[in-house]
């Protein structure tokens, strides 16, 4: 604890609130009628403001208890010399509003910036911790044979390229607009495709595959060590046992299908398709067309939730095997890659979009001038 800081939580609260708003959003009619409103995901929004300032003092509140015993942080001298309830909620202000301000933040890069601010705030976080991870890595350089640490380069170069191929990719399904004649104009007619992407679900599937890992251990601390079976217990959820391994890999692949399923509607879909008079090819609208998307869906589902169990169990096998530190594990990798491509995007879009008002600024002029 003695780099506490007052944005010690960070922004892991909202991160939660906005997952199990997400969640809410879907098992939860009234939430769902809220965000299909006009200004409903302003609502929701705002719902998740209040769901972050309610974690953050929830977690303020188990920090500042931890700080008031030495003990349960393996300290034997006491933290706080005076812990009286009026130091507690100070404590659970400052973290809270620590937590508010870095939100406020992210909120402000989005509207008034380029990216998702949240996204970038992680992904400064992420990077900054690049830097401690290369230093210590170097200086254990003379204990490291070379071929382990340019095994550590080759993976890391492979880990983003496959990360980047699985980013973009998609899975494209076609569809045919039917031609409409309203007065004297002709719509529809085209063809067009909705793309898929193999790794819907993002980081999420990760998120809570270790928030269910890490829930046993924390169990198992409010039980006597004494006990074996306890003991017998955490030894399983260690990260360097293959039991451990392997359920966490299936934990990953099975949320990412539950996820992928809370993110995309193939029911809904294929009704939005018979609204707009469209059709998939050799399929008829409705039920049929449903069916397809979905079953398109669950194939690459798989592949997704394969590498995401990859990118997130390779750098401990990896780091328990060769003991080298991986500095960024593979959650991390992803949002830094996610984030680098679509920020980049981002900036193209407007440079482009830029250039474009330029040059119809130009043209305006020009004619004035004439």
């Amino acid at each position: 604890f003695r780099q506490m800081t007052i944005f010690a939580l960070g922004i892991q609260p909202y991160i939660s609130a906005s997952i199990a708003m997400q969640l809410l959003t879907v098992v939860s009619p009234s939430l769902e009628a809220i965000s299909k409103q006009p200004d409903g995901r302003k609502k929701i929004t705002q719902y998740t403001r209040y769901a972050t300032v309610v974690l953050s003092i929830i977690q303020g509140f188990g920090i500042s208890t931890l700080l008031k015993n030495p003990a349960s942080i393996g300290s034997s001298q006491p933290v706080v010399l005076n812990p009286t309830f009026k130091w507690q909620l100070l404590i659970m202000i400052t973290l809270m509003a620590g937590t508010a301000f870095v939100m406020w933040l992210g909120e402000q890069i989005t509207e008034h910036g380029i990216g998702q601010g949240i996204s970038l705030i992680i992904t400064v976080g992420i990077v900054s911790g690049v830097v401690p991870g290369t230093l210590t890595l170097l200086s254990n350089l003379s204990a490291l044979k070379i071929t382990r640490i340019a095994l550590f380069l080759v993976l890391v170069a492979v880990a983003i390229m496959v990360t980047v191929f699985i980013h973009f990719s998609v899975r494209k399904i076609p569809v045919q607009y039917s031609r409409r004649v309203v007065g004297r104009k002709v719509y529809g007619g085209q063809t067009n495709h909705i793309p898929l992407k193999v790794n819907t679900a993002g980081m999420i599937p990760i998120i809570f595959a270790v928030t269910i890992m890490q829930f046993p251990p924390t169990i198992l601390g409010f039980l006597p060590s004494s006990w074996k079976w306890v003991l017998s217990v955490q030894s399983i959820f260690s990260s360097s046992n293959p039991f451990y391994v392997l359920i966490y890999g299936a934990l990953i692949v099975g949320f990412t299908y539950f996820y992928t399923a809370v993110q995309v509607n193939p029911v809904e879909m294929a009704e939005n398709l018979n609204k707009q008079h469209g059709i998939v090819p050799g399929y008829r609208p409705g039920k049929q067309t449903a069916d397809h998307i979905n079953g398109v869906l669950s194939r690459i589902t798989l592949p997704g939730g394969l590498f995401l169990a990859g990118i997130a169990v390779i750098p401990m096998i990896f780091e328990s095997q060769l003991k080298i530190g991986t500095m960024v594990s593979g959650a991390s990798l992803l949002i830094v890659v996610g984030v680098v491509l679509d920020t980049v995007s981002q900036i193209e879009s407007y440079l482009t979009t830029h250039r474009y008002d330029g040059f119809l600024t130009g043209q305006r002029k020009g004619r004035r001038r004439r």
